[in-house]
């Protein structure tokens, strides 16, 4: 499969690419639609969206180079070099948090309803982003004999980009629904995005050959349960919180 839709200009565009922006438009429309439902004011969205997708894609860049850092510390050039390939989700969400908490403070709102207008569009995003690993033939998973496994490079292989764009596509639908009918709190959906994506990658990363590692370990696994842990322990303090007051 061709990763490049198409040349213009000389400059090969790639599938991957337009499939990750598809997934952020689709996710800003439905984020500025849930800001509008709210009553949130949507330049502050805009503003946050601004800064946050980039420095999320910075963010994801530095996470892989940090952790692939033998190869990039002798080839420093490829650093930036964002064409070459080599972005990582965690990363991107650190960076989108670490921004977000920035630009809260600066402009006085409130964090966790800026986190829980995105988290549903995030999960989409992500759903819908598996699918450039697919044509790049990439983040797959180690030898299969189940029946939708695909070829590979001649090897039948586990589709891990599959499994987590059904699963984050599931968790989008449960997040939509929670934040409509079961919120109790600002910033429960948010921290059930960050609870139940590390759940779903935490297994889905055990079947992957193209982990990130450090030591023996898998960066993702262990960033997925300590993403779980708490998440789930300020899901709980904030609703205690709130019921005490």
């Amino acid at each position: 499969m061709d990763p490049v839709a198409f040349t213009i200009f000389g400059l090969d565009v790639r599938w991957y690419g337009i499939i990750i922006s598809v997934g952020i438009i689709i996710g800003a429309i439905l984020a500025f639609k849930e800001a509008r439902r709210i009553g949130f004011d949507e330049e502050d969205l805009i503003d946050a969206l601004l800064f946050a997708i980039p420095l999320s894609v910075l963010g994801a860049r530095l996470y892989y180079v940090a952790f692939t850092w033998d190869y990039f510390s002798q080839n420093p050039k490829y650093i930036l070099h964002f064409r070459g390939g080599g972005l990582a989700i965690h990363g991107a969400i650190i960076a989108a948090v670490i921004t977000v908490i920035v630009f809260s403070k600066k402009r006085k709102l409130d964090f966790w309803t800026i986190t829980d207008i995105c988290a549903p569009s995030l999960i989409l995003g992500q759903a819908i982003g598996r699918w450039g690993n697919y044509i790049n033939q990439e983040a797959h998973g180690t030898p299969t004999d189940l029946p939708w496994g695909i070829i590979i490079d001649g090897v039948k292989v586990h589709p891990t980009f599959l499994y987590e764009s059904i699963w984050d596509l599931g968790v989008f639908i449960y997040l939509m629904w929670y934040r409509k009918n079961k919120s109790k709190v600002s910033g429960e959906t948010f921290l059930l995005y960050l609870a139940l994506y590390s759940l779903g990658r935490f297994f889905i990363e055990g079947l992957r050959t193209d982990s990130l590692m450090l030591g023996p370990m898998r960066i993702a696994q262990l960033i997925s349960i300590l993403s779980m842990i708490g998440a789930i322990l300020i899901f709980f303090y904030r609703r205690k919180k709130v019921n005490t007051i």
